[in-house]
C-alpha cells in the first residue's frame, strides 16, 4: 500500500503532531508499505526522498511554526510520481487543502486526522478574536465533512466532532508511542547529567511551553508545593514562549532554585527526563490525546492533571494517578501533589498501574488500527471517473474541489458574525 500523508508540522519541529505524523510513517514503514510526506521548509531539517519540503514562513508571527507558501506544481508532480493509494491530511488548511486536492484528481480516498482543538490556538494568528475562534472552529468541521474519513485522536474529540455536526464517518484511535523505550529510560544518568541529586524527589512536566497549555497555572500550583518541600525539585522538559514567564512565577515565590528547565528533548534523551521524574504533572485544557501522559505512564510516572479532552480517557483518578476538575484552583492541585507524594503505598500503586494503562497505546497495536482503517478506505471508496480520464474530466474534478474548498471557506467566515451548530458544541 501507498500512503501519502499531509502534515503542516513534521520534524525536527518538537510537537505533538509532528511526532505523532513520524510515530505512524515509521510504523507503517515496518508493517510493509510505503510512505511518503508533503511538509514544510523547517529550519535543521535533514534531506530525504521520502519527504517533500515545500516553501514555507518560518517561526509564524513568533511561534515555533511554519506556514508553506503555494507551490501546487511541485507538490502535483511529486504525488504523481508516488501515485498512493490513499492519502492522509493532519491539518484542515494549508496542506490540508493541498492534501484535498489531490485526492479529488488521483481519485484516492482521503482521511483526516483532528489533533488539534484549533480554536484554542488562534492566539498565533493577527487580530485574535471570539469571531476567529469561531472560524476555527467551522473550518475545521467543513474539512471533517469533504473528506472519507475523519480520525479521532480520543473518545472526548470524537463526541464533540458529532455535536459539531461532522456527518463523515468518526473514528477514534489514539496516536502510538514506544512504551518499551519510555519504560526502559536511565534516570540516574539524566539526573548527573543535569545535575540532579540522585535523592532530590522530583516533579516532571513535559510538553512546549506555549500559553496554550495552561502553565501558568500549573506554575503557580507546584511552586505552593515545592515551597512546602525543600527537597523537591521540578524538572520541565520541553521550551518555548512562556518559559520567561514561567522563571518569574517561581522566583516571585522563593523557589527559583528548585526549578531545573532542560529544553527540548527527544529520543533517548526523552526517555531518560521521564525516567529521571518521580511523578508527572499536567495542566493542559487544549489536548485532543494526552500522548505526554501516555509516555509518562509508560514510563512508570503516577499523574496529578486537569479533567479536559484526550486526559480522561488515560488518568484513572485513584487508579494510576489523580484526575481534578478542570476548574479547580491552584491549592486544590498542590494538595493533591502533596498527598500524593506523601503516600508511598498510593503512588506505587499509581506507578503500576501507570505501565498497564499505557499498554493501549502502543505503537503497533494503534498503527494496526490505522493500516485497517486505510485498507477498508481504499476497498470501499468509489472512483469518479475511469482510469483513464480525459482531460475534461480532470478540469471538472478541479473545479468541483476547488468550489467545496470556496465554500468551506465562506461558511468559516460566515461563522465569525453567526453562531452555527458547530460553533455552538462544546466539550464536557
Amino acid at each position: 500500500m501507498r500512503i501519502a500523508m499531509f502534515t503542516n508540522t513534521y520534524l525536527p519541529h518538537v510537537g505533538g503532531v509532528a511526532r505523532s505524523v513520524k510515530t505512524l510513517e515509521d510504523a507503517c514503514r515496518r508493517f510493509g508499505h510505503e510512505v511518503k510526506v508533503v511538509a514544510p521548509e523547517f529550519d535543521g531539517a535533514e534531506v530525504s526522498e521520502d519527504v517533500l519540503r515545500v516553501p514555507a514562513i518560518q517561526k509564524f508571527n513568533g511561534s515555533d511554526f511554519c506556514v508553506r507558501l503555494p507551490m501546487p506544481n511541485v507538490i502535483r508532480d511529486f504525488i504523481e510520481d508516488f501515485g498512493p493509494d490513499v492519502i492522509h491530511s493532519h491539518h484542515p488548511f494549508l496542506l490540508g487543502d493541498a492534501a484535498l486536492r489531490e485526492s479529488w484528481k488521483m481519485q484516492v480516498p482521503i482521511l483526516f486526522t483532528h489533533h488539534t482543538l484549533y480554536e484554542r490556538y488562534t492566539h498565533y494568528v493577527p487580530l485574535d478574536s471570539l469571531a476567529l475562534k469561531r472560524m476555527a472552529i467551522q473550518l475545521a468541521t467543513e474539512y471533517c465533512n469533504l473528506c472519507d474519513q475523519v480520525i479521532a485522536p480520543s473518545d472526548s474529540i470524537a463526541k464533540l466532532l458529532h455535536d459539531r455536526m461532522v456527518i463523515t464517518p468518526i473514528r477514534s484511535i489514539p496516536t502510538g508511542i514506544d512504551t518499551e523505550n519510555f519504560a526502559a529510560g536511565d534516570g540516574p544518568r539524566f539526573r548527573q547529567s543535569a545535575g540532579i541529586p540522585l535523592e532530590a524527589r522530583v516533579i516532571g512536566h513535559v510538553g512546549r511551553l506555549a500559553r496554550e497549555k495552561n502553565l501558568i497555572f500549573l506554575c503557580e500550583a507546584v511552586a505552593l508545593r515545592l515551597k512546602g518541600d525543600p527537597q523537591s525539585l521540578f524538572l520541565v522538559v520541553g521550551d518555548g514562549d512562556a518559559r520567561e514567564e514561567m522563571v518569574g512565577i517561581f522566583e516571585k515565590a522563593g523557589c527559583g532554585k528548585q526549578v531545573h528547565f532542560a529544553g527540548k528533548k527527544s529520543g533517548q534523551e526523552l526517555a531518560d527526563a521521564y525516567a529521571a521524574m518521580d511523578w508527572f504533572v499536567f495542566a493542559s485544557q487544549t489536548e485532543t490525546q494526552g500522548i505526554v501522559l501516555a509516555e509518562a505512564m509508560a514510563a512508570g510516572k503516577p499523574v496529578v492533571a486537569l479533567d479536559g479532552p484526550g486526559v480522561r480517557e488515560i488518568v484513572e483518578d485513584g487508579a494510576n494517578g489523580i484526575l481534578l476538575r478542570a476548574d479547580a484552583p491552584a491549592e486544590e492541585f498542590a494538595s493533591a501533589l502533596e498527598m500524593l507524594m506523601a503516600d508511598e503505598v498510593f503512588s506505587g500503586a499509581c506507578s503500576e498501574r501507570a505501565r498497564e494503562s499505557a499498554e493501549i497505546y502502543t505503537t503497533d497495536h494503534c498503527a494496526r488500527q490505522m493500516i485497517r482503517c486505510y485498507e477498508e478506505l481504499i476497498e470501499s471508496h468509489d472512483r469518479i471517473f475511469d482510469d483513464d480520464p480525459m482531460p475534461w474530466d480532470r478540469l471538472m474534478a478541479s473545479v468541483e474541489v476547488e468550489w467545496d474548498l470556496l465554500s468551506a471557506k465562506v461558511s468559516a467566515a460566515a461563522a465569525a458574525v453567526i453562531e452555527t451548530p458547530a460553533t455552538e458544541a462544546s466539550l464536557d
